[in-house]
């Protein structure tokens, strides 16, 4: 529910409160001493979804668009006209969403994009907390890192200004989503470099052995599932006035960790993973944006002027269509991610086959497979195993030198690929 206060231009007193009356809305009316130009104030309730509309059908029948406008948030309103009017809103098939009204919106997304010292400090704060998490492959931490992340509001600034034709609140939504991530990725990089030359970490540290770096190497399609999904969920959030800190969350989950794996990839001099992080950097805000695009349009959100809503369709359409051919050019890589995952994956069940295959043989029923242990070649997108260890429980007295080779001709019939096999023999005693 909202409170809605307005000032009313002198003149236009008896149509506005006639307008609320069709409207079927409560109001309490005070003079207005303070100005000439204005002569009342009027005070209404209203349900959420309702604002916009009763606005509109003011300001059509002489209500000024720099009229002097709050909107505030109501706890209860005691009123039968007004659950009257709740009632046909909430029954209403085109206006029936507890979206807010236009103005709020635009308000909301100013207030969720922070000054610039402030955005800055805290972009750099959650992305050095995010790259400490990662070389702790802590997954903790790094969910830590970005309660703090202010992301939330320039993707959603971008967004709302150009659906509502403002294109000083685009502008300001872009370049902080630009700004952010340099930051994020220049800060990760320098704290990672720091990190590794006082040798904060062991010395020698494989950051390509950690599962929370190891992750953000080669993403694959989901990872544009959960940036659609983040962005789906924020300007939701921004346009039915929820709580946005939880999602907030969500859209950082998207650009912090991959931005601060971008700066360990550049301090510890490993290319693919730079690249491979960045490139989900890029596809996650592309999609980020154009979710909460499209889905700020198919909400009903229009500029206030009628001959605004051509030029605000036209540079939607034109913004929409970046986006999409952009995401669309990246999300190649990821493809080629997930088709090399497809291909990995079936080598890997088909040693699996072959080993079983060979264990299987009566001079072999001693053997007990222990483990199975794959290495890859670290291509920016190719994944294929370049060697197996294979590890086998054997009997203390059991000799199988013929085993690796048998164990590497099986492989090579079943995959197709001459991998180098490694045998590893454990002595198990079975008691009994």
């Amino acid at each position: 529910m909202r409170l809605v206060q307005v000032t009313v231009p002198a003149g236009k007193r008896d149509a506005v409160l006639a307008q609320l009356d069709d409207e079927g809305v409560d109001y309490v009316v005070t003079d207005e001493t303070g100005s000439r130009e204005y002569t009342a104030v009027v005070h209404f309730p209203l349900p959420t979804e309702a604002v916009e509309d009763v606005l509109d059908s003011l300001q059509s029948v002489g209500l000024s668009e720099d009229a002097y406008t709050v909107v505030l948030s109501a706890e209860t309103v005691v009123s039968r006209r007004f659950e009257q009017l709740k009632d046909r809103y909430e029954n209403d098939d085109e206006s029936g969403s507890d979206r807010i009204a236009r103005e709020e919106l635009v308000a909301r997304a100013e207030d969720l994009a922070p000054a610039r010292v402030t955005y800055g400090v805290l972009t750099i704060v959650s992305t050095v907390i995010a790259t400490a998490g990662l070389l702790l492959d802590s997954p903790a931490t790094v969910v830590g890192s970005m309660v703090i992340a202010p992301l939330l509001g320039p993707a959603m600034s971008a967004s709302v200004g150009t659906v509502v034709d403002d294109d000083d609140l685009f502008a300001r939504g872009v370049r902080l989503q630009v700004v952010g991530v340099l930051l994020s990725i220049a800060g990760a990089a320098v704290f990672a470099f720091l990190v590794k030359s006082t040798h904060v970490v062991p010395p020698g540290l494989d950051v390509l052995s950690l599962a929370e770096v190891r992750e953000r190497l080669r993403p694959d399609f989901l990872s544009l599932v959960v940036a659609l999904g983040a962005g789906v969920a924020g300007v939701t959030s921004l346009m039915t006035g929820v709580s946005s800190a939880l999602v907030g969350v969500a859209i950082a989950v998207a650009l912090i960790p991959p931005a601060a794996a971008v700066g360990i990839g550049i301090a510890w001099g490993i290319p693919t993973l730079a690249v491979g992080s960045a490139i989900l950097v890029g596809v996650n805000v592309l999609s980020i944006n154009l979710a909460a695009l499209l889905v700020l349009w198919y909400s009903g959100y229009r500029p206030d002027k009628f001959f605004q809503v051509g030029e605000a369709r036209a540079a939607l359409v034109k913004r929409a269509a970046t986006l999409a051919v952009a995401i669309a050019v990246l999300s190649a890589f990821l493809g080629g991610v997930t088709f090399a995952s497809f291909e990995a994956a079936e080598t890997e069940q088909a040693v699996d086959r072959a080993i079983a295959d060979v264990t299987a043989q009566a001079e072999y029923d001693r053997i007990s497979r222990l483990d199975v242990q794959f290495r890859y070649e670290r291509g920016l997108v190719s994944r294929q195993p370049q060697s197996v260890v294979v590890t086998l429980g054997v009997p203390p007295d059991a000799s199988y030198p013929d085993l690796p080779e048998q164990l590497a001709t099986r492989i090579e019939v079943r995959t197709g690929h001459d991998l180098a096999v490694e045998v590893r023999y454990v002595q198990v005693e079975r008691a009994g």
